[in-house]
C-alpha cells in the first residue's frame, strides 16, 4: 500500500510572520545604517579639522614660527604651511592637502573682523606666540545641512556646531 507523501512547508501564517519580523527589524535598522553612512564623511572631516588646529597650534608655539591652514573654497581642499617653505614646498603641501569629501561642500569662512569670505582661499594664521586668528568654518552636506567649526584664538580646541552659525549668533 502506498503512503500518501507529507507536504513538507510552512504555511500561509507562518511566512507573513516571518516576513512581517523581518520588515519591523529592517524599519528600525535601515534608517540607522542610513544616519551612519551620512555622518561618516562629517566625522572624518571633524576630527581632521579639530586635530589639525590642535597640532598647528601645538607646532607654531613650540617651533616658533608663523602656520597657515588655508582653506580653498574653490577647490574643497584644505592644506597647512608655514612662513619658511619654499615655493615647491608650497606646492607640495597644497597637492598633499586634505580634500573635504563628495558629500560635503565648504561653502564660507567667517572671521569678526574681515567679514565672510566664500570663494577663492582663506588663510587662519597660527602665531609663534600661541594664539591663532579667529574664524569660523561653514561645512554644508548634499543633503543641506551645515556645519560650523569655530577656531577660538586662545584655545586649543574647536567648537563644533551642527548648524550655520555666524559670529552673530555666539
Amino acid at each position: 500500500m502506498i503512503k500518501p507523501e507529507k507536504n513538507s512547508g510552512f504555511t500561509l501564517i507562518e511566512i507573513t510572520v516571518v516576513v512581517s519580523l523581518i520588515s519591523i527589524m529592517l524599519f528600525f535598522a535601515v534608517p540607522q545604517f542610513r544616519n551612519t553612512l551620512l555622518t561618516d564623511s562629517i566625522n572624518h572631516t571633524s576630527r581632521w579639522i579639530i586635530g589639525k588646529v590642535r597640532v598647528i597650534k601645538e607646532y607654531s608655539t613650540s617651533k616658533q614660527k608663523l602656520c597657515i591652514l588655508h582653506v580653498n573654497l574653490d577647490s574643497n581642499k584644505m592644506w597647512v604651511s608655514e612662513e619658511t617653505m619654499t615655493e615647491e614646498n608650497l606646492h607640495q603641501a597644497n597637492e598633499k592637502g586634505f580634500e573635504i569629501p563628495g558629500d560635503l561642500r565648504l561653502i564660507n569662512v567667517e572671521y569678526p573682523q574681515k567679514g565672510i569670505i566664500s570663494s577663492g582661499q582663506a588663510d587662519i594664521c597660527f602665531y609663534k606666540a600661541g594664539y591663532s586668528d579667529k574664524a569660523l568654518i561653514h561645512i554644508q552636506r548634499d543633503d543641506n545641512e551645515k556645519v560650523s567649526f569655530l577656531i577660538e584664538p586662545f584655545l586649543p580646541t574647536v567648537k563644533f556646531y551642527e548648524k550655520y552659525v555666524g559670529f552673530e549668533d555666539l
